[in-house]
């Protein structure tokens, strides 16, 4: 493997996702040179992960203004504003071209199968004073060429969050036996148009676990494949004493699509298809002796002869390769402490969270931003109107107009339906959000299901 140093450059932006080339946008747009690194082989690498599940919001809500007006100078045609695409099709019809587009110009170089592995200052680990504002950063890369340095006056992390799914676990670790049978475990909604896919979990018992708009893509695409599969049940695991708060806004759901998927996924939750377990804290995962699947709770309940596991319980960040730079933190959703009571869902909804940007991204280290869904932490329910705004402003505040920075302006859709877990098992506290989106036809998502981008992630 090689190790090779580059030219210092302006900004580094980590992942080719909706927000990173937002960020990569506004940088070109303000004649600030950018690197953008991914790590998959393409732009919106983590958005073709769910690419068969449909955004629940539309065009015109996914598409960054300044981003768009780079892609109509190269004669891009833009999708009808009103409809809602699939992951897929956000990837093929927009992310990549505006990828195309800024590697096409003078200021931006997109590389993929990059990996970051690291973020530190020049010559100073975490605990160094002296100089350290004045130093560059240090971003170590695992590329297609072998490791190398690539050295940036700023650094704005748009990596996301999907490659750290939540586990099955009840105290945010995996459960007993979790990780042995990971072979008949998925994280996030499977692809039930896909023959191979549904012949997996046909005529199967089935467990579900988790609340939000995932789960409820993952029980309404179930329903619809036991109607040609009889044998096909499903076992839904609900952490909360009661399953009512979790099916969101319905038709006062300003996010009209996801309202509609709730009410077809409370539908098939009073079917015979499904046996809904509540204040089911998963401890253990065993196999019995015919080679079936036991959950066990932290109370005793017992789910026994399941096939199939399907997790999805939200996503967490991963901040290990920002380890040697300073972060302020949130002890609770590990976004930065001055964004968190804006995101905290226990109060907030994707809509009620106010506008923010790059005041509220900042950190200790002056320079870097997390931005994108990775800027909440564990909070779920992110949408792309946000994303796209904070880029803008953290770009801003890189370029030195702070002003432009300071002025954010954003209005979202209401929903008072991406709460937290409230008061542990009360019935009565916000419902769940694993995230914003919902599946094709039958299923839509929102970039952060995380995933609004509501899935996912971010590339």
């Amino acid at each position: 493997m090689s190790l090779t140093t580059s030219q210092e450059t302006a900004l580094v932006v980590i992942g080719a996702g909706p927000i990173g080339l937002a960020a990569a946008a506004q940088a070109q747009a303000r004649g600030v040179d950018a690197v953008v690194l991914e790590a998959g082989p393409s732009a919106g690498t983590s958005v073709r992960a769910w690419g068969h599940v449909r955004l629940f919001s539309p065009w015109r809500e996914l598409v960054d203004p300044v981003a768009e007006a780079l892609l109509d100078s190269t004669g891009w045609i833009a999708p009808d504003p009103a409809s809602y695409p699939t992951g897929r099709d956000w990837a093929e019809r927009y992310l990549q071209p505006l990828a195309d587009a800024l590697a096409a110009t003078d200021q931006v170089d997109v590389r993929y199968s990059s990996r970051v592995t690291g973020v530190a200052r020049r010559g100073r680990d975490r605990l160094v004073d002296d100089g350290r504002d004045t130093e560059p950063f240090t971003v170590h890369v695992d590329g297609p060429g072998g490791a190398h340095l690539l050295s940036a006056t700023a650094v704005v992390d748009a990596s996301g969050t999907w490659s750290r799914p939540n586990p099955l676990g009840a105290d945010g670790l995996p459960a007993l036996g979790e990780v042995d049978h990971a072979a008949r475990t998925t994280y996030g909604i499977p692809d039930l148009d896909d023959q191979a896919t549904a012949d997996r979990y046909a005529g199967k018992h089935v467990v579900v676990a988790g609340t939000g708009a995932s789960a409820h893509n993952v029980l309404v695409g179930l329903a619809r494949l036991g109607a040609a599969h009889p044998g096909t049940r499903v076992s839904w695991l609900v952490r909360r004493a009661a399953a009512e708060s979790a099916f969101g806004g319905g038709e006062g759901d300003q996010l009209v699509e996801r309202g509609a998927l709730g009410l077809r996924a409370k539908a098939v939750a009073a079917s015979p298809l499904v046996r809904t377990h509540t204040g089911f804290r998963t401890r253990s995962v065993v196999t019995q002796r015919d080679d079936r699947l036991r959950l066990e709770s932290l109370d005793g309940q017992v789910v026994e002869d399941v096939d199939e596991v399907v997790v999805v319980t939200g996503f967490r960040p991963d901040l290990s390769f920002l380890s040697e730079v300073r972060l302020d933190l949130d002890p609770v959703l590990s976004a930065t402490r001055r964004l968190a009571p804006l995101v905290d869902p226990n109060v907030h909804s994707c809509g009620t969270v106010p506008p923010h940007g790059a005041a509220e991204l900042a950190h200790p280290e002056p320079g870097l931003f997390i931005t994108g869904m990775k800027s909440y932490g564990r909070a779920p329910s992110f949408l792309a109107m946000t994303g796209f705004e904070q880029a803008r402003s953290v770009v801003a505040a890189i370029a030195g107009d702070h002003e432009a920075a300071a002025r954010v302006d954003l209005v979202l859709p209401e929903s008072g339906v991406c709460g937290g877990s409230g008061l542990f098992d009360e019935e009565s506290g916000p419902a769940t959000g694993g995230g914003c989106c919902a599946p094709a036809p039958t299923q839509l998502h929102s970039f952060g299901d995380r995933g609004a981008i509501e899935a996912a992630g971010t590339g």
